[in-house]
Parts: structure tokens; C-alpha cells; sequence
């Protein structure tokens, strides 16, 4: 073992082969790409059905389309944090800095607040659920609609404790962070 504190030629292949592992998500993230792409074939077609038919179909069916095009946009969003935001995170920066789109969250974006900002995203995908379940009320059995209920609720409790947990992190290295001269 080597006690001086410099690695040895070996540990630092090894090392450096394990941080180039992380490009083994790239293809991943281009994967959500693609699926990104379905989600915009299926807005389509949504967007589509819903115009062919809205002088024929009742409000609430309209209401209900409506609910199912913010649905598939609420999804694609998830998909775009998970997609700019993982790779920046866990694989390679962007280098965005200055470019006019840039999205504004990206600038702080780290593990923890990804986490909070994903699971943000779940409950407001959940709660279109919930509303359109709760819209066509009469069609769905009670028991569905408590389970509903309840996994939105469990939806909102991690999100809550994720949230609670990061601001923990966070001050706790506020805290430790060096004082920097002014």
C-alpha cells in the first residue's frame, strides 16, 4: 500500500478508467432523445384527434383531450430535465454558459436538486391524472379513485422529504464551505 498519498501508476488507470465509465450513459440520454421524439408524434396525433373532432364532442371530452396534450408536455418535460440535466450532472458539462437559451435552472443544477425538481414534475404529471380521473368520476370505481389519491399523495411525501433532505445537505455544506475574502 502506498503510504506517501500519491497513487501509483496503476490506481490512476484504474481511476481514470473509472471516470470515463460514465459515458456508458450517454446512450442512454440519447435514448430519452428518441423517446422524446414519440412523445411529440404522440402530441401530435392528440393534438390531431382532438381538432378533427372538437365541433362534434361535449366540453368535457374536450376538456379531457386537453388535460391528455398538458399530460404528454408535462412528460417531455420530465424527459428534457432528465435528459440536460443528468447529462450535465453525471456525464459531461454542456458548456451553455452565455448561450441566450441556456435554460435558467441549469446553472445550479447538482444530484439533490435534480432529484427535487424530478420529483416536482411527478406530482404535477400525477395531479393531471388525478384531475382527469376526478372529471370523469363516474366512470372509475372507488377503490381506483382512493388508490389514485393515494399514490399522489405518496408522490407529494417523497417530494417533500427529498426536499427537506437537500436543504439539510445544502446548509450543512453552506455551513463547511471556506469563507471567501471580499
Amino acid at each position: 500500500m502506498n503510504t506517501t498519498g500519491s497513487s501509483t501508476p496503476r490506481q490512476q488507470t484504474l481511476g481514470s478508467f473509472i471516470f470515463l465509465s460514465r459515458w456508458l450513459q450517454a446512450p442512454l440520454y440519447l435514448g430519452l432523445i428518441v423517446a422524446q421524439g414519440v412523445y411529440v408524434y404522440r402530441f401530435m396525433l392528440e393534438l390531431w384527434h382532438l381538432l378533427r373532432q372538437a365541433p362534434t364532442i361535449a366540453e368535457t371530452q374536450i376538456m379531457l383531450s386537453v388535460l391528455a396534450l398538458i399530460d404528454v408536455v408535462m412528460i417531455a418535460n420530465l424527459l428534457i430535465m432528465v435528459i440536460i440535466g443528468g447529462y450535465e450532472t453525471f456525464v459531461s458539462r454542456l458548456h451553455l454558459a452565455g448561450h441566450p437559451d441556456q435554460p435558467e435552472w441549469l446553472s445550479h443544477v447538482n444530484a439533490g436538486v435534480l432529484k427535487v425538481k424530478l420529483a416536482t414534475a411527478l406530482i404535477g404529471i400525477s395531479s393531471i391524472h388525478l384531475l382527469k380521473t376526478f372529471i370523469n368520476v363516474e366512470q372509475h370505481s372507488a377503490k381506483m379513485v382512493f388508490w389514485q389519491v393515494m399514490i399522489h399523495l405518496a408522490f407529494v411525501a417523497s417530494a417533500v422529504c427529498l426536499a427537506w433532505i437537500e436543504r439539510i445537505v445544502a446548509t450543512k455544506l453552506d455551513r463547511h464551505a471556506p469563507v471567501q475574502d471580499r
